[in-house]
């Protein structure tokens, strides 16, 4: 068993103002100092992404009149991973007049990540989410709109309400369209310096600070250093994720200090289309909007393999409808991936591979007309090739989505590092256990839009002066010494290596799975810890790179990812073997109810996990943030 590496007398220092939670916010932003306009053009702000978070922040940024370098993996900004967000994004504008509110986007957020989550920062988000939506229709995002004009609103799991501002299918797309036009009119300006097919590979820090980072071959220096390159959900190999999305930059920041909280809260998803074979490198997500008119159901009956038409209604279980009466098929993620996995298990999985339930929209064609579900999910539809889904129902299954875990951030979004801020999905601080959907869209645009322009002032004011610092300086030498050296070890292991950088990760991917999927127990998290360390191992000994470390070599990019993937798979699984509890997406066997829901230990997990790297080979050490409820008080989460 691994060794208990807690340590209770560190303690983090969140930095949460004080005062009523509903004037936190604006209190703080009064009280942050200033950088005078004149004086902004002084500093020079990296930001790595440019997904929402970091195209909205790098737009927002330059803006203001700051000197930004941006980064991009891909040839564009526009290819980001944002970009295959479906469904919608929230804010609590109450147009349909049901009932929300602020408060009650806070309170669904808060039970809906299963009370892990920083009360502070989640009404924070919800406080910004409406200026969200003026913000993106400001700039043109076209969002649905209803008969009269007005935007419109569909519901998602985990609400009551209809607060989720969509455009089709497309809503990902759309919004970071908007960010990346915001973003290119800064480029033409100057103000911002853009860079593609770039990937961070190590955070270079002086005198404490972050204030650079590095490649293999360029360095960059900066006054403050932002990282908005998404979650790590490809430890996984398959997820929804596309295939080049990696967790590397925020391990690299964690391996330089920066502390990574709760690794082991992994989303997954329960409307995707279902894996069919060895042959997938990814899993295709479809929007959860779905269930707002499609209904989930298996046979009644464990076994049945007659085709979906050939099941009378009286022989189907709409298993969702039947457990949990008052929210149906727009249960939260976890609970309806759970449920999935349960019929599955119990026999009632239907398509040739058995792991697959229906999505069926009869009953709203019916209702409603084919050309109205047209209308809404049309281009949504399109994605099913082998069936027709307006005559057949869809088959679903679930698979790995979203990282609630991430790099540990304060109240102003700043990690251990100073000078080191983290955005969206790469940081920690919003969902809790378990992200409620629509809500990924929302936390990316506030951080970038709405918070980070405050923040990061405040810390470039506190700090001022800098010191002058190029890329000439000792730290940037030894960490370009440090990768060309890896890269180099790495080279002398794939030029006679066998194994696939694909291959490796396949295997990493259902140990992962079949181990630290959606039921983990201890058992099977000590497998995993075994098996992973004989992964890399193996990694270490066999892994085949083609090519030369000197070109540009896809197969070096892989395995420097893969490289990491293992170290983020061996934490994600040690996270969860210490976590002795049920809470949102981190289901523990040993900790449910009777009734197969989740079971948490307030008593003794009501906290954030929050791991700190101790070298290669070394044990890392556990710090808790204790989590504080005094708005939504601490109850056994319910849907029903």
């Amino acid at each position: 068993m691994m060794e208990n590496n807690t340590n209770t007398n560190f303690k983090l220092d969140s930095k949460i103002p004080s005062g009523p939670i509903e004037k936190k916010w604006d209190q703080h932003k009064f009280n942050m100092k200033l950088v005078n306009p004149a004086n902004k053009r002084k500093y020079n702000i990296i930001i790595v992404g440019t997904g929402l978070a970091g195209a909205s922040a790098a737009a927002s940024l330059g803006e203001l009149g700051y000197n930004i370098q941006v980064f991009c993996l891909q040839d564009s900004p526009r290819r980001a991973h944002s970009i295959a967000a479906q469904g919608g994004i929230n804010a609590a504008k109450s147009y349909p007049n049901d009932g929300d509110s602020v408060w009650r986007l806070f309170y669904d957020t808060v039970k809906g990540g299963d009370y892990r989550a920083r009360e502070a920062n989640v009404y924070r988000l919800a406080q910004v989410s409406n200026n969200i939506i003026d913000q993106c229709t400001a700039q043109g995002v076209p969002f649905a709109r209803d008969y009269s004009g007005y935007l419109a609103n569909r519901s998602f799991g985990g609400a009551q309400v209809s607060r989720t501002f969509y455009a089709r299918g497309q809503t990902g797309q759309q919004l970071l369209l908007g960010a990346y036009q915001a973003l290119m009119r800064q480029r033409n300006t100057n103000k911002v310096k853009l860079y593609t097919r770039r990937e961070m590979l190590d955070v270079v820090i002086i005198d404490g600070k972050a204030r650079g980072i590095t490649g293999q071959v360029e360095k960059y220096v900066a006054d403050a250093v932002i990282i908005a390159s998404g979650g790590y959900g490809n430890s996984y190999f398959l997820s929804t994720n596309a295939v080049c999305s990696n967790g590397s930059a925020i391990w690299r920041a964690h391996k330089r200090g920066a502390f990574f909280a709760n690794p082991c809260f992994t989303q997954i998803h329960p409307t995707c289309i279902p894996m069919s074979g060895e042959h997938q490198s990814k899993l295709t997500l479809m929007s959860e909007s779905l269930r707002n008119d499609g209904r989930v159901w298996v046979p009644a009956k464990a076994g049945d393999k007659r085709l979906p038409h050939d099941i009378p209604e009286n022989e189907r279980d709409y298993y969702l409808e039947r457990i949990y009466p008052s929210f149906g098929n727009l249960v939260p993620r976890d609970v309806a991936s759970r449920n999935a996995k349960l019929q599955c298990d119990a026999g009632k999985g239907v398509g040739n591979t058995n792991l697959a339930v229906y999505l069926d929209f009869a009953h709203a064609i019916n209702r409603d007309g084919e050309d109205k579900i047209r209308a809404r999910y049309g281009n949504l539809f399109e994605m099913i090739t082998a069936e027709d889904p307006y005559k057949n129902p869809m088959r679903i299954y679930t698979a790995v989505h979203y990282t609630m875990g991430g790099l540990w951030v304060d109240y102003n979004l700043m990690s251990t590092i100073p000078g080191l801020f983290v955005l969206g999905e790469a940081n920690f601080s919003d969902h809790g256990a378990n992200r409620l959907g629509a809500s990924a869209l929302m936390q990316g645009l506030a951080d970038g839009y709405f918070v980070i322009p405050y923040t990061i002032g405040d810390y470039l004011a506190r700090m001022t002066p800098f010191e002058k610092v190029e890329t000439n300086h000792s730290a940037f030498t030894a960490s370009e010494k440090e990768l060309t050296e890896e890269a180099r070890k790495m080279m002398s292991v794939g030029s006679r290596g066998k194994r696939t950088t694909t291959d490796i990760h396949r295997e990493l991917g259902k140990i992962m799975w079949n181990n630290v999927g959606m039921s983990r127990s201890e058992e099977s998290l000590k497998k995993a810890l075994t098996e992973i360390p004989r992964l890399r191992e193996e990694f270490w000994k066999d892994v085949l790179i083609p090519g030369k470390s000197e070109d540009l070599n896809v197969e070096l990019e892989h395995a420097l990812r893969l490289r990491d993937f293992l170290d983020i798979s061996e934490l994600i699984a040690k996270d969860a073997l210490e976590r002795k509890e049920s809470c949102g997406g981190h289901f523990r066997q040993e900790s449910q109810t009777k009734d197969n829901e989740a079971l948490r230990d307030d008593e003794n997990f009501c906290n954030a996990a929050v791991w700190e790297h101790k070298g290669e080979g070394k044990a890392p050490i556990r710090h808790v943030e204790e989590l504080k409820f005094e708005n939504v008080h601490l109850s056994q989460r319910s849907y029903k």
